[in-house]
């Protein structure tokens, strides 16, 4: 009992954005059998997102399976200031590229379909993306899924590099002129 309530309160946190249903037919002898294929993009809007693959026979149970994928594949991604991305980044999924650019506040999501349920479900405000090549969904929503997994924080640049979080921060914003040579 107390395993299912715990369950169900991890599940109430997450929000799934449907992103494709695609039928498809197997011909068998008697006739066409149906079944759905259904794509979804799971997230807590803070920094955590998955995207899932489920099939089915009906349309509800395709989503289920695909809501479960979604969540054991839940991908952490450091947001600037919880509302946009740290850096510009690309990523490709076949024949699928996407272009990611951080924005500042009041831009929106000025996204595609199946980008912007990931960025909603993500907890972004404030993009730009691009999609460049195919418009197919899976390839769109994994491209992004591999741009927004190159993400990387200054605090993680700054551990890696063994430097201050603030010398990160400032050659980003325009830099301090100590770098520039005075003549």
């Amino acid at each position: 009992m107390a395993r299912a309530e715990r369950r169900e309160e991890r599940d109430s946190e997450f929000v799934d954005r449907l992103v494709h249903i695609n039928r498809v037919a197997k011909v068998v002898k008697g006739g066409r059998r149906f079944g759905f294929a259904a794509l979804v993009v799971v997230g807590d809007q803070k920094g955590r997102v998955g995207m899932g693959h489920g099939k089915a026979r009906e349309v509800p149970e395709a989503i289920r399976k695909a809501n479960e994928a979604a969540k054991r594949e839940l991908l952490r991604v450091p947001l600037r200031e919880g509302r946009t991305l740290h850096h510009d980044t690309k990523g490709r999924w076949g024949a699928g590229k996407v272009v990611l650019r951080a924005a500042p506040a009041g831009t929106g999501i000025i996204a595609g379909g199946p980008m912007r349920a990931v960025f909603e479900a993500l907890g972004v405000q404030d993009v730009v993306a691009k999609s460049i090549g195919s418009s197919n969904p899976y390839n769109m929503v994994r491209a992004t899924m591999d741009a927004l997994s190159q993400m990387v924080s200054p605090r993680q640049v700054a551990s890696k590099r063994g430097k201050k979080i603030s010398e990160i921060i400032s050659r980003r914003t325009g830099g301090d002129a100590a770098g520039a040579v005075s003549e």
